[in-house]
């Protein structure tokens, strides 16, 4: 639609997650109209970015060292560990401020249909910090589909070998929600999933 570079710029924004065509063209141009944006530091932030950052050696998380800042916090409880998909996951979880625990990274869920079998994730790792006997209870946080539910149900037959409680994340009516708009999935767990008051 547009000449050279713009459009060029405009093709890498839409290749980006979650960016459409039309988003990817109003990113290009806001950075072609904003004489104060700093395309220097973009650049630089995303050259180092590669450089910086790798992944927690022991949870999974991302890291500028070799662990990550939860894993070096002595104030988590070492007896707990939450199971997530991925790192975005995390950062989800510990803005609740709810979890003092330590976590656990897969880097992805069971999807036969991507070709994702459990020999792809970082399930090994999971069993070998959980082989001291340290961790008392594991939290599965995967996601709530297809995907996350196989997951979930991979490790939980897998845990049930070790003297180990392992919990499920509850779901079902999110706050703000109607009745009669949720799913028949969504409003059977909210059932299931109900407490005492």
């Amino acid at each position: 639609m547009y000449d050279g570079i713009v459009q060029e710029l405009i093709d890498e924004f839409g290749r980006l997650p979650g960016i459409g065509p039309k988003s990817a063209q109003r990113i290009a141009f806001h950075i072609l109209q904003t004489p104060t944006f700093d395309v220097a530091r973009l650049a630089e932030l995303l050259s180092e970015i590669r450089i910086r950052v790798r992944f927690c050696e022991i949870c999974g998380n991302v890291a500028e060292q070799e662990r990550c800042a939860i894993c070096r916090d002595p104030r988590r409880s070492q007896t707990l560990i939450c199971v997530v998909e991925d790192a975005k996951d995390v950062a989800a979880i510990e803005r609740t401020r709810e979890f003092r625990g330590l976590y656990h990274v897969l880097g992805g869920a069971i999807s036969p249909i991507a070709g994702i079998g459990p020999d792809d994730l970082r399930i090994t790792q999971l069993m070998t910090r959980l082989a001291d006997g340290t961790v008392q209870e594991v939290i599965l946080a995967t996601n709530p589909n297809l995907e996350g539910e196989a997951t979930a149900s991979y490790l939980s037959r897998l845990l049930t070998t070790m003297q180990i409680t392992v919990s499920r994340l509850a779901s079902g009516l999110p706050v703000g929600g109607d009745l009669e708009y949720a799913d028949e999935v969504t409003l059977g767990r909210a059932f299931e999933g109900r407490r005492i008051l």
